[in-house]
Order: C-alpha cells, then structure tokens, then sequence
C-alpha cells in the first residue's frame, strides 16, 4: 500500500517588526488562520488514513490456509496385488442408500431402468416445474439411481424428477417425488465425484457407498456447517503422480495455524457432552505450542473462520471450492459392497478413515514441513494418568479424563500414521476405522460410541441428540419376485402368496422379461391373476393397455411397453401369479408381487413359486424382502419329489443370499440339519430328499435358489414362510 502525504507549504511570517499598520495586522491574522487550516487537514487526513488501514486488516484473513495429507497403508510385509476388481452388484441390484434430509439437502433415488446409460435429474420448488433448484435443471447425475441434492434452504419443500437416456435418446419424465428439508439443524457434507468415479463401470456402487457413508456421519453430527470433499478412485494422486507402493488410501485437506487461546477459547465454548467437558478440564492452563492447527472443517465446528480453500489437483488457496479430497487407489482390490472378500479392502472404512482426517482428525507428528504446532488431537494424548505424552518417544494413547482412561493406542511406528491407532497383525482383533494398517476381508465404521465418534466429539464435533426410541414394527415381506426360465404348456412361471391378516391389502403384480439383463429373455410375457379358486380375476399382456396412470402413481411401472403388471386390492386368501409368453414365447422372466399399502394388518406372506428348473442360469431363483424391525423367523423350502406331476425334480438344492449375494445358509436333504426344528414348524418337507432352511431374518433383501443337485433338471418349487403370522 502506498501513502500520499499533505504537503504544507510553510506560512509566510513577516520579519518586519519596527512598524505595524493594520494591513500588515490583517495580513498576520490570515496568515494565521491558513496555518491553522492547514493542521487541521493534516490532522483529519492522518485519522482517515489510520481508520482506512484498520478496516483494511480486518478485512483480510485472520489465518492463513496451508496443506495437509494422510496416507493409509497396508501393514509391512502384506502384499497388495493389482488387478481387475471382483465384480459387484450393479443397476438395479445395488442397494438403496438411506439418507435422513438435513436443513440443505436430501437423497433423491430412483427406480433403475434396463438399458439405461445415465440420468437427468431436476429439481424444483414447484411440483409443476416452473422454475429449478440454481444447478439441478437437466444435471446429468450418471448411471446411478440416487443423487444428495445440497445447497437448499431448510424447511422447505422441493421435488425431484428424471429422465433416463441411452445411445438411442432420452425417455420421458418418472412419476414427480417430494421431500422437505430439515428445519433442525445439522452436519452437511457435499460430495463431488470426480471423472475417475463418473466414468467407471462401477460407478453406481462406488457412489452408493459414498452416499451411505455420508448419510452416517450426518446422522452422528448436529454441526451447522457444510463440508465440501472430491472423491476420486484413481491410480494417481490429485496432482497426477501415481500412488505409491503400499498405500490404499490418501486424504488431502486444509488446515489453518489458529492462536493457542484463540482456539482454546472456542473450544471451550463449543462443549456439549459430558465427554467435552471432562476433556476440556484436561486441557493445560499454559500453551504447549504457539498455534493449535485445525482443519478447515474442525475450525468451522467451532465457530472459527476456516472457510474451504483446496482445489482439485491438491493445492491450497483462498477460494479454492472444496475442505479435503479422498481418493482411494484403483489399482487395489476394494470392494465397493458388503462384505468384502478375504482378498479385498472394504472401500466403506476406507473412505470414512479418509473422511476423519478431512474432518479433523490426525497428530502434529505427521506434519510435512515438520512443526511444533500441535493438532486438536494432541491435546488429548497421553503416556500416564496425568502424564501428557505429544512425542513418537513411549506409548501414547486417547484420553478424554487426564489419562486416567484408555479409549485407545496410539500408532508409534515410523511405517504408519502417528495420529492412526495402534494395529495389530491382519485379521485384527479389533479392526478400527482409524486403524494405521488395513486388513483385507474386514470392516467397521464410525459409531457415537467408537473411539473415532469420541475422538471427533472432543475435538468440537456436535453428536446428535439420539432421537426417539422406535416402535418395533413387526416383520413382514414387503415384496416377492421369482425368476425363472419360461417355457410352454405346465413349464409356465406360477407364483403364489397369501394375503393374511384382516383388511385388503393393494398390491401390484408386475411380469418382467425385456429389462432384464441378462441373455434369452422373455421378449413378450403375458400375466394372469387367479383367486383362492384358481378363478382367472385378472390379466394383462402390455403394461400401458390398461390402468397405466394407475400403475404409474405406484413410482414402479415397468421399464418396457411389453412387460405386463397388474394393480388390485385383494381380500385375505390364496392368489396365484402366471407368467407366460404372450404369443406361446419362451424365455427368462420375472413375477413380481409388490406390496403397496403397510398401514392395514394385512401384510404378505407364504409365498411358493413353481417352475421348471435347468441349470446354469436356468435354475429357480426367489427373492423377497423383509421390511419392519423385527427379525423374521423364516422357514424356506425346496420341493421336488413330492409335487404330483410327472418330470419333478428328483432331488432340489437350496440356497440362502443376502443381498451381497453371500450364501447364508444352504440344505440338501432337510433332515440332515435343523430336523427337530423344522418338524416343530409344523410344514416339514413330505420327501427326505427335499430341502429346507430354518432362519430369523433381518430386515432386509434376501434370494433363494433352487438347484438340481449333480446339475439334474425338472419341476420344483420354491417356498418362503414368515412363521410370526
């Protein structure tokens, strides 16, 4: 800055002073009086100057952004081998993330559609769409099926809509969906998916994780603050330098050096919890470094101004648009859904490791350049009760009551973090989020009562208040589909349930076969609907012939104009399903049975479907879902021998999947397992060699499957019994 002085000129004083006329009187008097002027105008430009100054100051920065870094690594001497990832569950198959809206922002999800490339999504304050949600007007989101929406206002109501496209164009707009905004405060975090994630084949499960990982840490959190972080999975760090050997993961992030007692102060003033205020009476009553050094998000927490100042390629600068960047490295085995195999990371506790650095977590004795100046963490490590331990020298741990209480080590070894906890050999006793080595096949994930939940509580961490104790909801399936190749005459797919309780019960009945994905599938299915008589009480072969707003307003119409679906409200009894080639055609098909109306008692139940099983992906596959919160006591069969029909499977396997595709349970012949329990159901298996599973479900998605065991073929049935009807 560069300051212009007033120059003065000098007063003209006479020197006569032998003679005084008064001319020369009136000529000293004005002389005077310009002098005073002058000073005067000195005086009021130096005053203007110094105010000027002292606004400019506090204009700028009070602190300054700088850099910071964590790298997760595997423990010494594991191998890590690249390669192609195992394969997931992809489009429809991958699991719903569930997301509580904040006060600015909200989870929009959707359907997903066969043969979709990508989405268009919009959103608005108005159902009609008259105007758009600034950044949300035809965003194309990808091939995804939910996206967070964030930067909206609280309390408010907005709705959502997509458009799905391929090669071939774009289709027409889903059913409107509306959701309101929290008026209550709480922890946001935005999350921008970088080229590396958007472009991958994989790109709907790694976002599905991402979004499921987000959703946790702001259901833990009340902050009002916003927390921006890039995701990327790639082989490259975000300056393009590959990763280097051993490490999994990498957070970058923005830290600032804040005053000693300017942030004590504000940290002080941030408790909450019980553990806040034990912690903050551990803290020294003189400083133990010039600065403490927060990361930009921490800093926010508790009301410091630390605003976001990170750019994508890693590098720190006022206006830079995001807090941290997490980027896991592609060319290691991660899995994006649970559980991983023994030869993969879970990509879960990856990401949520990276996300506590962004967020605040870590030790000054990680710093690059090396400093004094201690992170938050520090301020709450120990070697002893009373015996503050901030060095790599001893052993150091997580304390929120001077030390006399071990929440958990602390890393010590050179080959890892020094702000991670202490790890043991893979697989871990205790296989910690923060822990400074990964294990393959393990998992875990932050929780109120975990030592990183703790560890972000005592740092300046709001944790939510625990809302109110849920009702339990008894179990009951919310929907039931069987797939299964279609062929002609008794071949046919039949699907049967039973509505049980007291009140009709809506439901809709949907005959899938040209969205689906897989090879030889049913181009033209045509579905019937009988009663507890085998009466025909209704039919449909092309979805939008006949009750399509209906369907529609359902938010599951099928994805093909050929596929057929049925809406009715049915009586407590026995229904039966049948799906068959609309012009005698052959092929794999899907009968589905959705239940659209849980306020009455009556719910879903007993469901069989019978067909004809091959092999390969010929074979009987059930799937059902229970929803409430209760488990389910479950019983599954397999029948084949005792059906009365000629070519019936001689002797039918069956298998148990979660929605992972894990096997829970598998039985060949019912006896050889559970046998008393199974007989005490009161619904044994008539034939030994039939099948049969006895289980508590938890809510969730299922699949069973019916095989002919040494890849024999014929008629089988597949049954699921929810015994707490």
């Amino acid at each position: 800055m560069t300051l212009a002085f007033l120059r003065l000129a000098p007063p003209e004083v006479s020197m006569k002073t032998t003679s005084h006329s008064c001319s020369a009187n009136w000529r000293d008097l004005a002389t005077s009086l310009r002098f005073s002027v002058s000073l005067l105008v000195l005086l009021v430009a130096l005053g203007l100057f110094l105010a000027v100054s002292a606004l400019a100051q506090s204009a700028e920065p009070k602190w300054q952004p700088q850099a910071g870094e964590h790298i997760a690594r595997t423990r010494d001497g594991e191998s890590i081998s690249a390669g192609i990832p195992s394969e997931e569950l992809t489009g429809s198959a991958v699991a719903q993330p569930v997301m509580a809206p904040t006060r600015s922002s909200f989870l929009a999800s959707w359907k997903y559609a066969s043969e979709a490339r990508g989405y268009r999504l919009d959103v608005s304050v108005s159902r009609s769409f008259e105007s758009y949600v600034s950044g949300y007007r035809d965003l194309d989101v990808g091939n995804v099926t939910s996206r967070i929406v964030s930067g909206l206002a609280p309390g408010k109501s907005y709705y959502y809509r997509v458009r799905a496209y391929n090669l071939l164009g774009i289709g027409s707009s889903s059913e409107t969906l509306t959701t309101a905004t929290a008026t209550s405060s709480g922890l946001v975090i935005d999350p921008t998916f970088d080229s590396s994630i958007l472009d991958n084949p994989r790109s709907a499960t790694i976002q599905t994780s991402i979004t499921q990982t987000i959703a946790l840490y702001q259901s833990l959190f009340s902050d009002p603050i916003t927390v921006s972080i890039l995701f990327r999975f790639a082989a490259t760090l975000p300056n393009g330098t590959p990763f280097p050997a051993g490490e999994i993961a990498r957070s970058n992030f923005v830290v600032y050096p804040i005053t000693w007692s300017s942030y004590l102060s504000s940290l002080r003033s941030d408790a909450t919890t019980a553990d806040d205020a034990s912690a903050n009476s551990s803290l020294p009553p003189n400083a133990l470094s010039s600065n403490i050094v927060p990361s930009s998000a921490s800093g926010r927490a508790i009301g410091l101004s630390t605003p976001k100042a990170m750019f994508a390629n890693g590098t720190v600068a006022v206006g830079g648009p995001y807090d941290g960047i997490v980027t896991l490295n592609s060319s290691q085995p991660f899995r994006f859904s649970r559980p991983p195999t023994t030869t993969e990371f879970d990509a879960r506790r990856a990401t949520e490791h990276e996300m506590d650095e962004i967020l605040g977590l870590g030790s000054h004795l990680n710093s690059t350049p090396s400093t004094s100046d201690l992170r938050p963490q520090d301020l709450f490590t120990w070697a002893a009760s009373g015996n503050r331990n901030t060095t790599a020298i001893g052993s150091r741990y997580l304390s929120v009551d001077s030390g006399n209480s071990n929440i958990v080590n602390l890393n010590q070894g050179p080959g890892g973090d020094f702000g991670d906890w202490l790890s043991g050999v893979c697989p871990q006793v205790h296989p910690r989020v923060q822990n400074a080595f990964g294990c393959k096949g393990q998992v875990s994930d932050v929780a109120v009562s975990s030592p990183e939940g703790i560890n972000l509580d005592i740092i300046g961490y709001d944790l939510a208040p625990p809302g109110p104790t849920p009702v339990p909801v008894p179990a009951t399936f919310g929907n039931i589909s069987t797939r299964l190749r279609v062929e002609t005459g008794d071949d046919v797919l039949i699907g049967g349930f039973i509505v049980t309780g007291t009140q009709p019960k809506k439901i809709i009945a949907r005959a899938i076969g040209p969205s689906l994905p897989v090879t030889g599938k049913l181009l033209d299915p045509f579905l019937e609907l009988h009663g507890p008589s085998g009466d025909l009480i209704a039919s449909n072969d092309n979805w939008r012939s006949d009750q399509e707003a209906e369907i529609r307003a359902t938010g599951i119409p099928p994805a093909n104009d050929s596929e057929s679906a049925i809406v009715m409200t049915l009586d407590p009894d026995s229904y039966t399903a049948i799906v068959k080639g609309a012009q005698g055609g052959s092929g794999v098909a899907l009968v589905e049975v959705y239940d659209l109306d849980s306020s009455v008692d009556s719910k879903l139940a007993n469901i069989s479907t019978r067909g004809l099983v091959q092999n390969d992906d010929n074979v009987l596959i059930g799937g059902f879902i229970v929803v409430g919160t209760e488990p389910a006591q479950t019983l599954l069969r397999a029948i084949g021998p005792s059906l009365p029909l000629s070519g019936a499977l001689a002797d039918p396997t069956l298998e148990l999947h979660d929605k992972d595709g894990t096997t829970i349970a598998s039985n060949d012949n019912w006896r050889s397992d559970q046998e008393a329990d199974i007989i005490a159901t009161g619904i044994s298996p008539k034939k030994n060699a039939e099948s049969a599973i006895l289980v508590a479900l938890a809510p969730d998605s299922y699949t069973a499957i019916v095989r002919g065991k040494d890849n024999t073929k014929g008629l089988a049935l597949v049954e699921v019994y929810e015994l707490d009807n």
